[in-house]
Formats: C-alpha cells, structure tokens, sequence
C-alpha cells in the first residue's frame, strides 16, 4: 500500500482548530505539518474544505448478533457506526445466545472479523453460574466483564452477593455494570403506579407510565 497524503485537511482535536497536511504509511499517521512536500510514490489526496476529526470509540452497543439479528447486525451497524464516526466498538454480551461463555466470546470476534467495518472488540457477559469461564478468562480476550446487578436483562442476572465479589476479585479486566436494585425497583414501581393510577382513576384519564425512578 502506498503511502497517503492528505493535504490541506482542516483538522478539529480537542480545542484546536488549523489546517495541515497528514502523512499516512501503513496504516497509521506518520507526519503532521503545514506542510508535507509529496513524492512521486505517494498518493496524494487534496481534502480542502473537509475537516479530519479524531476516530471516536464507542464503548457500550448492542449489535444483536448472533441471535437477534432482525434487529440489527455486526455488518449493518458498524455501517452505521462508521458513517457517523465512529471507528471502534465495543459491544454487550446479551445476545442469543447470551456471550458468557469463552467459546461463545471466541465466536463473535470470529463474525466481526468477517463483517465488522470498525476496530472491535466485546464484553464477556458474568452470571450467577459462569465464575468458571470468568476465572480462565484472559485480558486479551475481552474489552470488559459486563455485570448486570438488576433483572432487566433475562437470565444475565447476578443478584448473589459472594458471586459478586468472586467477579470483582478474579476479573482480568474492566467491570462494567448497571448498577441495579431490582427490589427498590418494583417497589418505587408500585407505589408510584398506585399513587398516580389513583390521581387519574379520579380524572377518568388513562395512564401510561413511562418511567419510575429507582
């Protein structure tokens, strides 16, 4: 691949806004500068009037591959993720089948790595029962343990308290979580639903609850 030039970019970092050329070889940006005298070999693309921004990351998408994918794919929604600039992901563990065990992890890198349009990598997905899998997993192997401390999200609940520190405990990596407590949950569900279905019964309005807080 021949090295490319980008002259008179307009690049926006940060709080920084000026107009330079870009060298790029291999891949990766080599040179930054008002300007970057071109060479024969090189491709050389004038990009005056676009602006080059840094490649952003997305740290939490659902995909919905494997399993749910009428909703979405690894293929389709890199697409959409790169369209908007995003260039690397790192995507949930609930999927169908859910992404808790280390052979199920091992087959969605395998599918991006046919499909994917961005830079990726996924969550391992902890569960009251996979400590096992957790434990022989690797840093290299997953971008983060994703917990899931309420019951919104099926059989991926982890609401025991000793399975929870053994997560914290042998994680080889980040722990993300949605911190969660499904029992202050239905009760604040219940009482405002009460409270409010009350107020509206006497209105004789119908009532849509759209959201309760924990």
């Amino acid at each position: 691949m021949k090295p490319l030039l980008l002259t008179n970019a307009l690049i926006i970092n940060e709080d920084l806004r000026y107009p330079a050329d870009i060298l790029i070889d291999k891949g990766r940006i080599q040179k930054i500068a008002s300007l970057i005298p071109s060479r024969t070999e090189w491709q050389v693309i004038d990009v005056r009037g676009k602006w080059v921004i840094p490649g952003m990351i997305d740290d939490q998408v659902h995909f919905r591959e494997p399993g749910l994918t009428h909703k979405g794919t690894i293929a389709s929604e890199s697409a959409a993720a790169v369209m908007g600039g995003i260039t690397s992901f790192m995507e949930m563990p609930n999927v169908t089948p859910p992404t808790t065990t280390l052979q199920a992890l091992r087959e969605k890198f395998h599918r991006a790595s046919h499909s994917s349009l961005a830079n990726y990598s996924f969550y391992f997905g902890a569960t009251n029962d996979n400590l096992d899998e957790l434990k022989a997993l690797t840093a290299s192997q997953a971008c983060g343990v994703k917990v899931f401390m309420g019951a919104s999200t099926g059989n991926m609940l982890v609401d025991d308290e000793q399975i929870l520190e053994s997560i914290f405990a042998n994680a080889p990596c980040l722990v993300a979580t949605h911190c969660e407590h499904t029992p202050t949950i239905k009760h604040n569900e219940e009482t405002w639903r009460a409270r409010l279905g009350t107020l509206f019964l006497l209105a004789n309005m119908p009532l849509f609850v759209l959201w309760t807080p924990a």
